[in-house]
């Protein structure tokens, strides 16, 4: 007879899972909170201009590319995974998006655009769980693989000339907000809702919580993994329209280094690394963290190089205090 450990579950039940809007959730969420209004207000004592609207309205929108990418990162790594061709995935998908816009009109270039990133999250996921690869060797390979197709699929040169409704939609305004804002707000809206209110949004958190017990309690483990990994490939494009159409050419180097800044923003938004924690909404003000920390360095005439080190020390930080707060076993 085999012993069972005392968290697994019985078969056709869900293992216990910390779901956003638990007390304890709802703690490191307003702590994620407090901590970015903190940093906006010690920035506002110290520069004059960082708190005027026009500037905490270009955080916002500096901010928008970064937390779309990031809700699809907290979804990976609710589920214990890791991603790290999203940056990759932002360019090979604006750049096969941009030529068949320009060739074949704007609604064949974004569905191809939209396609390319799901195919690749897809590649992703099934590498991950059906050949039961590390995620973390995957992605880096991927993260070559579709920088290298990026630049094959134009030979490296930059592609311009995008149609002026392509630019309306992906950066324009909707009601007098800047659309990639309302973006990243509804994509982030929609990834709390699925994690806090559907049976597929308990399921990845009881993965990353427990695999082997979300295994025994009936869930399957692979559909799972495929499905998050495919949402952060299709948001991956998504931002990389809005990048593509904020600068108003796609360049086969789009998005280079954006994982680091998705995985920073999610683990400093209250995801943990550890699995089965996460809050989309959360890596939304993990986002704006960061975009405010640069902001503010840069009204503060910082040089960027400080300003990459003063990143990394926010995101290290962000880790060392989820380790702290795991509960010990």
């Amino acid at each position: 007879m085999t012993n069972k450990p005392a968290d697994m579950p019985a078969a056709g039940r869900l293992p216990a899972a910390r779901l956003p809007g638990s007390n304890r959730d709802v703690m490191r969420q307003a702590s994620t909170l407090l901590g970015c209004l903190v940093l906006f207000a010690v920035f506002s004592a110290l520069t004059a201009s960082f708190y005027q609207p026009a500037n905490l309205l270009d955080i916002m929108l500096q901010s928008a590319i970064n937390a779309i990418i990031a809700v699809g990162m907290t979804l990976v790594i609710i589920t214990r995974g890791i991603d790290l061709s999203v940056g990759s995935i932002v360019g090979l998908s604006s750049m096969v998006a941009s030529d068949l816009m320009n060739s074949q009109g704007l609604s064949a270039g974004i569905a191809a655009g939209l396609a390319v990133g799901l195919a690749c999250g897809a590649v992703n996921g099934v590498l991950i769980a059906k050949l039961k690869l590390p995620d973390f060797i995957v992605t880096l390979g991927t993260l070559s693989i579709y920088r290298g197709a990026a630049l094959i699929y134009t030979n490296g040169q930059p592609i311009y000339g995008l149609p002026d409704r392509f630019r309306d939609i992906f950066a324009g305004q909707f009601l007098g907000v800047p659309t990639p804002v309302v973006l990243a707000v509804a994509i982030a809206l929609a990834g709390f809702f699925l994690i806090r209110f559907t049976a597929l949004g308990e399921q990845i958190v009881a993965v990353g919580g427990n695999e082997e017990a979300a295994r025994l309690s009936g869930i399957d483990i692979d559909r799972v993994k495929i499905t998050v990994y495919t949402v952060s490939g299709l948001l991956s494009s998504i931002a990389g329209f809005i990048l593509i159409a904020r600068i108003g050419a796609a360049e086969p180097i789009g998005g280079t280094g954006f994982e680091l800044q998705a995985i920073g923003s999610a683990v400093i938004g209250g995801a943990s690394l550890f699995g089965g924690v996460g809050n989309p909404l959360g890596s939304l003000v993990g986002a704006l963290t960061l975009g405010g920390l640069q902001n503010g360095l840069t009204l503060m005439n910082v040089p960027s190089f400080w300003q990459y080190v003063a990143s990394g020390v926010v995101v290290i930080l962000a880790v060392y205090v989820d380790r702290l707060a795991r509960p010990r076993r």
